[in-house]
């Protein structure tokens, strides 16, 4: 007996299937005749493709889907398009109407809410300047303060200016590397001189 059920394949506590036709003798991640689909519980609501095509053409010929498929075929109407193809429609032509078709509410992807918008940050003259600090006081590695020292940066607003320029600027001083530039950043943030 030829059987239309899951197949699990993915990692560890991370179940994904497949939608496989196989000898009814087989095991279940096993040998299998053909893959005809897919499904992933994990995400909200689950989501399940299914080539309906051939899920009819082995229906047809006697294969018998296990009750999560059976719920899959229900869902997509596989077994409506199935009777109509007994009936005499051709299949092509079914299929060819569910790509007109306009989506259902259920299908219709629900936009992202937009992100928030920042607040405008006030010009130059306006913000509040931070105090003159030397760089020794962010306690930053020596080799970090240093290779400041040597590119000019003895202030903390003269690293400010130049992270301004953006990462690609700050990263190209000679000697400084992502992750002394980290640790600059996350040693300003802890500061409170940047956000």
């Amino acid at each position: 007996m030829i059987k239309i059920r899951l197949r699990r394949v993915g990692a560890k506590k991370q179940p994904q299937y497949r939608v496989v036709v196989a000898d009814a003798r087989a095991p279940r991640d096993g040998r299998f005749i053909e893959t005809i689909g897919h499904y992933d519980p994990r995400i909200d609501p689950p989501a399940f493709t299914v080539k309906e095509d051939r899920a009819i053409y082995w229906l047809q010929r006697g294969a018998q889907p296990t009750d999560p498929v059976l719920r899959m075929f229900q869902k997509l109407g596989t077994y409506e398009k199935l009777e109509r193809v007994k009936a005499g429609e051709l299949l092509a032509d079914i299929l060819a109407e569910e790509v007109e078709r306009p989506p259902t509410p259920e299908e219709v992807v629900v936009a992202p809410p937009p992100a928030e918008v920042e607040e405008p940050v006030a010009p130059e003259e306006e913000r509040e300047a931070p105090p003159e600090v030397s760089i020794q006081e962010l306690e930053l590695p020596t080799r970090a303060v240093r290779v400041l020292s040597e590119a000019g940066i003895e202030t903390v607003q003269d690293m400010l200016k130049k992270l301004e320029e953006g990462r690609e600027a700050t990263l190209a001083i000679p000697g400084l590397g992502e992750k002394s530039l980290e640790q600059i950043e996350e040693s300003l943030r802890a500061r409170g001189f940047v956000k």
